[in-house]
């Protein structure tokens, strides 16, 4: 367990919170592994009916410990539980709610592709760089996001970096609702509420229906190797180098 996610049970609600501002929310393997914990948990937990996430501070997540990842590329051992949670959060049985404030990188905006119902703060920017640090997206995310948005959108977001606010989020399926920064907590949390007045059965199995878990999970396979691969090639080790060094990273001749 680590004291940087944490985790409340109330009504029927389970909260699971990102509590590391001071490094923008980064995901360190300690932070996947409670987060896959709590979710895998869930499934089976009948005083568990919704599941919210959420975070502390001034954005949802910069993505994962770049640092951890930089390990990697240096040819040492990597973080073990950020497939586990990718995959719990994308097999989880009980209905998913995400309340996002400031930016969401990475496996911070893939994660919501997962989720069932997605509340944004008027802040809120969602931005999926992977090419630009030489990896390939995860989570499913180059099937899903291209299957929500369309290929030239999803191609933008994945190749070029760029952010989508709040408004488009809304506008092109990724999130449910914009509210006042003030408003975020208290509109998630009368979702989740409402969530757990209804039958648990038919949410489950409605849920169930929506997704083709068989389908995503392979995909999610395929990326997990490709993302691996990457991790160790010239590129990567060039693109973490520069972010560490604060510099724009020069990958000519590194194909």
């Amino acid at each position: 367990m680590t004291d940087h996610i944490q985790i409340q049970k109330s009504n029927g609600v389970l909260t699971l919170v990102m509590n590391r501002p001071d490094k923008k929310n980064a995901l360190t393997d300690a932070m996947y592994e409670a987060l896959a914990d709590a979710i895998e948990a869930s499934n089976d937990d009948g005083d568990v009916q919704v599941i919210l996430i959420r975070s502390e501070g001034d954005l949802f997540t910069s993505g994962n410990d770049i640092g951890e990842f930089a390990v990697v590329a240096a040819g040492g051992e990597g973080p073990r539980n950020v497939a586990r949670f990718i995959r719990a959060i994308a097999t989880a049985t009980k209905p998913l709610i995400a309340a996002v404030q400031g930016r969401a990188v990475g496996v911070g905006a893939t994660m919501l592709l997962h989720c069932d119902h997605v509340v944004l703060a008027e802040d809120a920017q969602l931005t999926t760089p992977f090419v630009s640090l030489a990896l390939v997206p995860e989570a499913a995310s180059s099937l899903l996001l291209t299957r929500r948005i369309g290929h030239v959108r999803a191609f933008s977001m994945f190749a070029l970096g760029e952010a989508v606010n709040a408004h488009d989020a809304v506008a092109w399926g990724l999130a449910n609702s914009v509210v006042p920064l003030g408003a975020l907590l208290e509109t998630a949390r009368a979702v989740a509420e409402r969530l757990t007045k209804q039958p648990l059965g038919a949410l489950v199995a409605t849920k169930g229906l929506m997704r083709d878990n068989d389908a995503i999970t392979a995909h999610m396979d395929v990326e997990s190797r490709l993302f691996l691969e990457r991790l160790s090639t010239a590129e990567a080790r060039e693109a973490f180098t520069a972010f560490a060094q604060r510099r724009a990273p020069d990958f000519t001749g590194l194909a």
